[in-house]
């Protein structure tokens, strides 16, 4: 998002909720719709009222880009950006020092903020911490080479941290003109000489016609990550979401939890979802064309009702030091799917690349005694 100097200073919001009986932090329970003290076990129940309508409408994308958003969707939060994979994640205020949960690299908290687009929804955790953590124990578990000092650091490391990570999605109206042609297969009869000999061979040929036509789509809550601290395939893995169960963003939310600022801007995430657009359009050119083949040759699209919303989506990460290179494991917080990046040991590979000329060595003497 472009910045927003002219608009009025919002105070920072903090996401602390003390507990009614004892005063510690109220955190949210995955799952759940309360909060939960893990100091005294009081709970309290997160405000459902909330108009889902209102806050779930989309947002102009035009007026976005010409800095008319409404003031109420903009949001300051003080965010520590990690040295190393220049990740803006929220700490709490208390908190002076921590490691970055992207990579475990040490940061050092300091007073700067974020100034951006208020998410308008959030998709709560639904899965806790322990079932991530068994989750992702199980993934390392089925990786033949994985060493084992990672799988027992794993799993008797520090617990994993819960982040809601931000997302673009868009939505669009559509209408495709092209131009192309449409190919028939068909078959002729050749009579050729191989290796002396006479043959007939079928030979597939394809007649091409001119096509032309106009295709339309709507495209509807298209998701873009709006993060460049986790690699994209690793994202990409943990879909799909069920975007149904998005709430209006509450704060309540992100007790006990953090959220990262987005670092995709709204015009650079909706770069990336004309390209996706585009290409669905194409898919679409192709079918109109039909035939057994397609080739097109131009297509000129029209986009207008652009809407966008920033939302809030649940992940489970980890991220392990072992014997300096940091693996990362990322999991699904509503689905408990699980990526990651896939350790390899060298012994494992070597005792396995022996092993195998130690089985193939005894195969061929076998076969040599029985010749």
């Amino acid at each position: 998002m472009t910045d927003q100097d002219d608009a009025p200073a919002i105070p920072e919001e903090k996401h602390h909720f003390p507990c009614g009986q004892c005063g510690g932090d109220l955190e949210y329970q995955p799952g759940e719709t309360h909060l939960v003290c893990p100091h005294c076990g009081h709970e309290e129940t997160i405000d459902q009222s909330a108009d889902r309508t209102e806050a779930l409408r989309e947002r102009d994308f035009d007026a976005a880009l010409r800095n008319q958003i409404d003031t109420a969707d903009i949001e300051e939060t003080r965010v520590v950006k990690c040295p190393n994979c220049g990740a803006q994640t929220e700490f709490d205020e208390a908190d002076q020092a921590g490691r970055c949960p992207f990579c475990d690299t040490p940061v050092v908290t300091d007073t700067g903020t974020h100034r951006h687009i208020k998410p308008a929804a959030v998709l709560p955790f639904r899965i806790e911490e322990g079932v991530a953590r068994a989750s992702m124990t199980k993934w390392l578990g089925r990786l033949w080479f994985a060493p084992n000092g990672l799988q027992e650091y794993a799993r008797k490391g520090r617990t994993m941290s819960g982040i809601y990570v931000p997302y673009w999605t868009y939505d669009t109206k559509t209408r495709s003109r092209y131009r192309g042609a449409r190919g028939e297969h068909y078959w002729v009869t050749r009579t050729v000489r191989r290796n002396g000999k006479t043959e007939q061979v079928r030979e597939r040929k394809t007649r091409w016609y001119p096509a032309s036509g106009t295709v339309a789509r709507n495209f509807d809550d298209l998701l873009v990550l709006a993060s460049r601290s986790l690699p994209k395939d690793y994202t990409d893995a943990l879909e799909p979401w069920d975007l149904g169960d998005l709430e209006p963003y509450q704060p309540e939310y992100l007790a006990g939890f953090r959220a990262e600022g987005y670092q995709v801007e709204l015009v650079d995430g909706y770069s990336e979802a004309r390209d996706r657009m585009d290409q669905v359009i194409r898919q679409d050119v192709r079918r109109d064309i039909g035939g057994d083949a397609q080739r097109i040759n131009h297509v000129d699209s029209d986009y207008w009702d652009i809407t966008f919303k920033h939302v809030l989506l649940p992940v489970w990460l980890a991220a392990y030091k072992y014997r300096g290179k940091t693996y990362r494991f990322v999991v699904n917080g509503q689905t408990g799917k699980v990526k990651g990046e896939r350790p390899w040991s060298a012994w494992k590979i070597a005792i396995a690349v022996v092993l195998g000329l130690i089985v193939a060595g005894a195969i061929g003497y076998v076969a040599y005694l029985n010749q």
